[in-house]
This record gives structure tokens, sequence and C-alpha cells, in this order.
């Protein structure tokens, strides 16, 4: 009986112990009592399918994580319709909230941005920052003959057209993402028709956007607890774990050549190596670099969705500044490359919402490098033709030497440290006199005192 009594308070705190061991296993594994998880995707530069593919990246990477939250930190000037429509059905589609964030401070939203911002589950700004102004761009023409005035205001009917079906398509999507976020239709209406750009504060009053944080901490404090349409939990996402999510290597490779002043660039590095190349075929690594740089230029072109007609022209123009080399058009071909590449660079991007297109700064120093390469190279060119010939038969026309004999008119003359049979044109040579050739037959020179 004692011993059963003694045993009874060790039993009760045995199952005290395992009772407590299992409350802590399950407040540990818990999904809901951890601290919660937000995945951060800081994204700044031109919208195009390589930030595209980063950022339905990091809403993929979100939802096998069962993070809580995703903030896209963005910082764009605009960018391609096709990738910015990309990136906002993975925004409509996530099952995972997303959360973009304008920042950091001076940091903009404009043009393809405002849609991104606006399709957002929640929508911030941090101080100091701007949203708006996205209104599509159509830039440049076909060039042509010479056209009359009924023809020219034809085309520009033409033109006027389509740029207002653009605005159009353009200002009813991005209100039908204001409608379906509850958020300012009229105002998005505006940034698309009128260009309208606003900084925080007025975005805010607005109902442009749900928030303006000084930083990341503080939006993650002020959202905490809200509810999304769409998610049966609300939002809780205070003193969350920051999980960062960046680009890869390949991805800020790519990012890094997406963008028109680099194409740019590389194009006029790749029609620098060939001229050298073909002024002095053999060097190879010319060649080789510039065949790259070509080929990376066109893979930007094709990736920043560049108009064929605009690409071409370029070509045409490096084409003629090639022909330039070979071709004597006392700089004609030079004039006709430049034309060729300026309308080129006017007609690149057709369908972009800003933030797309080649700074003039890049085009007059990529074209003025070309010029001068062009010159200089044809200068080089133009002295070797008119060099004396130096080898061969023609290259002993003129040389001096010392009769060795008496030539009368057969002899021998030393020319250059070398016995030639030789011929006196003229008459007889004295031994030891010096003499010139004046032509060659065969083995025989003829020469003359």
């Amino acid at each position: 009986m004692d011993t059963v009594l003694a045993s009874q308070p060790y039993g009760r705190n045995l199952v005290k112990r395992i009772l407590a061991s299992l409350a802590l296993l399950f407040i540990l594994t818990s999904p809901s009592l951890s601290a919660p998880k937000v995945i951060l995707a800081p994204y700044s530069g031109i919208i195009t399918p390589v930030s595209a593919e980063f950022m339905l990246g990091a809403i993929e990477h979100a939802e096998k994580e069962n993070a809580d939250a995703l903030v896209i930190e963005l910082d764009t000037p605009g960018g391609l319709m096709d990738s910015m429509r990309d990136i906002i059905k993975g925004v409509f589609a996530s099952k995972v909230p997303v959360i973009v964030y304008v920042s950091p401070e001076g940091g903009r939203a404009a043009s393809a941005g405002v849609f991104i911002t606006m399709s957002a589950h929640v929508a911030a700004m941090a101080p100091g920052t701007n949203i708006g102004a996205a209104h599509p761009v159509s830039i440049g023409g076909s060039p042509g003959k010479t056209k009359g005035p009924s023809e020219k205001n034809e085309d520009e009917g033409q033109s006027k057209v389509m740029e207002e079906k653009m605005v159009n398509d353009a200002a009813a999507y991005l209100r039908s993402i204001a409608q379906k976020r509850g958020r300012n239709e009229e105002w998005a209406f505006a940034a698309v028709t009128q260009s309208t750009s606003i900084p925080a504060t007025d975005a805010l009053e607005l109902n442009v956007i749900d928030f303006v944080s000084t930083d990341l901490d503080a939006l993650l404090t002020a959202i905490d607890g809200r509810t999304i349409e769409g998610f049966d939990q609300p939002l809780l996402v205070k003193n969350a774990v920051i999980e960062r999510y960046e680009m890869t290597r390949r991805q800020r490779w790519l990012a890094a050549i997406s963008d028109p002043n680099v194409a740019m660039i590389l194009m006029s590095l790749g029609a620098g190596g060939l001229f050298i190349e073909l002024y002095n075929p053999g060097l190879i690594l010319p060649g080789i670099v510039g065949a790259v740089c070509l080929l990376l230029a066109f893979y930007s072109f094709q990736t920043l969705s560049a108009s064929y007609a605009g690409v071409l022209l370029m070509m045409v123009g490096m084409l003629c500044f090639l022909l330039e080399v070979k071709i004597t058009s006392y700089g004609l071909l030079a004039l006709g490359g430049i034309a060729a590449t300026l309308l080129g660079v006017l007609m690149l991007f057709q369908q972009s919402l800003g933030g797309l297109g080649v700074s003039w700064t890049v085009v007059i120093s990529s074209l003025g490098g070309l010029v001068a390469l062009t010159l200089g190279v044809s200068a080089l060119v133009m002295r070797a033709y008119s060099r004396r010939v130096e080898t061969g038969e023609e290259g002993m026309v003129g040389q001096q030497g010392e009769a060795i004999d008496r030539l009368d008119p057969e002899g021998t003359v030393r020319i250059q440290g070398e016995f030639w049979n030789a011929e006196a044109v003229g008459g007889s040579i004295k031994k030891g006199s010096d003499v010139v050739v004046v032509s060659v037959d065969g083995m025989k020179l003829k020469v003359r005192g």
C-alpha cells in the first residue's frame, strides 16, 4: 500500500513532463504560432522579360516557402508592355499576398511601374518617391520616298489613330486594375491619357496607394492585421523574418545587357572590331570580339522587342561604315551610315511604356567613335596605296648602286649589297661609278650612270 502511494506523485510528474513537451513541440511546429516570414524581392531598372522572369520567380518562391507575404521593392522608369502584363498576371494569380513598395527615397514607379504598383494587393511608397506618367510611347516612323502634303496628312492621321488605340487600351487596362483593387479609377485614367505624375503623399490622399512608409519595418508594422481580398487569414507580418530573393547571376548578366544604351555600345564595338579585322586580316582577336559584341547587341534588341526595321537600318548603317574602308566614296558611304543609324535609333522601340530608348549622348559618342575609326582606317588604307613599292621587280626601280665592272654595255653592279648582271643604258659606265636602276628585264638590271 505504501509503495502504491509513493509511486503516484512520480507518475503525475511524468505525465506533466510529457504534456509540457508535447505543448512545446506544438508551439515550435505550428505555422500560426511561429514567426511570420516575408520574402523581399528588390528590383531597380527597366521592365523587360528578364525583370518579368525575376518577379514571377519571386512569386513562385514565396508560394513554395509558404511565406506570409511577398514584398517587391520597385524602382523603375517603365518598360515593355508585354513584360508588364506578364508580371500583373502573376500578381493576380499569386497564392501569397503581393506588396509592391516603391523605394528607396528618390525612386519612382513610372509608366509600366504604375500598372505593377496598382495591381498589388498592398501598394505602398517611400517618402520622396513619385508615381505616374503611364502614357504609352510610340517612337519613329517608316522612312521612304518624299511624300506630298496629302500623303503626309494621311500618314499622320493613321499614326494618330494607332496612338489613340494604344492609349485607350492602356487606360482601360489600368482602370480595370484600379477597379479590381478598389483604388482611384479616375486618376488611373488620367495617368495614362494625360501622363499625370504625383508624389507619394498625394498618391495616398487620392487613394492611388495604401500606405506611405519610411522603411520596410514600418510598412510591415502598418499593414499587420490588414484583411486582403481573396485570402481567408488577415495579413500578419509584424516582426516578420525577412528573406531576400535576389537575381541569379544569369539574370543579372542578362539584365545588364538588356539595356538600349548597352546594346548600342555593343553594336558600335562589334562594328569597330570588324573594321580592324578587315583592315588587317589575320589578327583574329578583333574579329572574334566584334562578332561576339554584335551577337550580344542583337540578343539585347530581341529581348527588348525592338523594331525589326530599326535594327535593319542600324545594320545598313554599320555596313556603310565597313564599305567606306574598302570603297573610295569620298565620305558618302560614311554619311549614309550616319543617316541610316540615326533613323534606326529613332525607330527601335514602338510598343513601350516609357524607360526604353537610346540616350542621345550614347548615340552621338558611338557614331563619333565609328566615324573617327572609319576615317582613321581609311587614311591608313590611302597611305598604303600611295606608298612606294619596296619589294619585287618594281621595288628595284630607282635603287642606287655601284658599278663593279665597266659596263660597255654589260657588266656587274652591286645594289644593296647584292651583285646583279646589268646593262648600261645611254652609253658605257666606268668601273666604280654610281648607277641607278632604270628597269628590270628578268634577272638583268638596266641601269644608267
